[in-house]
């Protein structure tokens, strides 16, 4: 793949997730930080009213805007359409875009660990995945690629190349010291592959490592009348990127009962019990453990 020249770096796409936020601030008055040699760093903090008023969006959650349909459509007016137009015009605009790379910085209430999603699962984001376990093995890989980038809503899918830090657990409107050391670590190791891709200098890369891809997101349990009538189950709670299997409890109805997974997969829920996703009323996210082979495929 060709050279990088012109990396984003994105917070505050949601207004109360404040790793990231606070990250740009300090980044802003310290430039050198996240400088390197071969790049153009562009900082951007998304949504400054959504922060302001410590909110999650204000109309609309803004890190679902960016479809080419979305974008293109001048009928849909409100404040996070909007910004959405003016954020894809200053970094894009998407399908043509004037930046190389998009890093997107969130937080999540789940107990995710520092884990990056990767929307494409070309050899450049793989080699990445491979990095970031070198230098943080901690670090949980998911890749979002059951479309291509230019499908995806994500602000970070306005470049051709993009991808979502998602550091947890963290509660909305929180600073979490550890939380934040993540999210600003795993930050310099994606730069750091930038920088080394671009001189080709990059060291040798596990051959595979394992990863998880994202099959699914499920609903909590509703009535008729879609009333909420149970919550994630307790043996679930916490246990992000463990092992689900058909017949394992999965829901607890508020009457006693339990509703059991009956998917016809191992699933690795993450995502769990997401404070942010109860506007849609979802669960969590299933995925798929995978195992990455680079130079060649799944």
């Amino acid at each position: 793949m060709d050279k990088l020249k012109k990396v984003a770096i994105v917070g505050g796409t949601h207004g109360n997730e404040f790793s990231g936020i606070y990250l740009l601030k300090k980044w802003q008055s310290q430039p050198h930080h996240i400088q390197r040699n071969s790049l153009s760093i562009e900082t951007l903090l998304a949504n400054p009213k959504g922060f302001e008023e410590n909110k999650r969006y204000l109309d609309c959650d803004l890190n679902r805007q960016f479809t080419l349909s979305n974008l293109a459509n001048n009928d849909l007016t409100k404040y996070e359409q909007t910004l959405a137009k003016t954020i894809n015009s200053q970094l894009g605009p998407k399908g043509r875009a004037k930046t190389d790379f998009i890093i997107d910085l969130h937080n999540t209430t789940s107990n995710m660990g520092p884990t990056l999603i990767l929307l494409k699962s070309d050899e450049f984001n793989k080699k990445l995945g491979a990095y970031v376990l070198s230098k943080m093995p901690k670090a949980v890989i998911v890749f979002e690629d059951q479309i291509s980038i230019e499908e995806h809503c994500f602000l970070a899918s306005i470049a051709p190349q993009g991808v979502i830090v998602e550091i947890g657990p963290q509660p909305q409107s929180v600073i979490r010291q550890d939380v934040l050391e993540w999210m600003e670590n795993m930050t310099h190791t994606i730069l750091d592959f930038i920088e080394l891709h671009n001189r080709n200098m990059l060291p040798d890369l596990a051959e595979s490592y394992t990863a998880f891809s994202y099959v699914e997101t499920i609903a909590l349990p509703t009535d008729e009348n879609g009333e909420r009538i149970g919550m994630v189950h307790k043996k679930i709670q916490d246990n992000d990127f463990q092992p689900l299997n058909p017949g394992d409890p999965i829901f607890t109805l508020f009457d006693g009962g339990e509703i059991t997974y009956q998917g016809d997969y191992e699933a690795y829920p993450h995502f769990i019990n997401e404070a942010a996703y109860y506007d849609n009323n979802l669960a969590m996210s299933l995925g798929k453990k995978i195992s990455v082979t680079l130079d060649g495929g799944f």
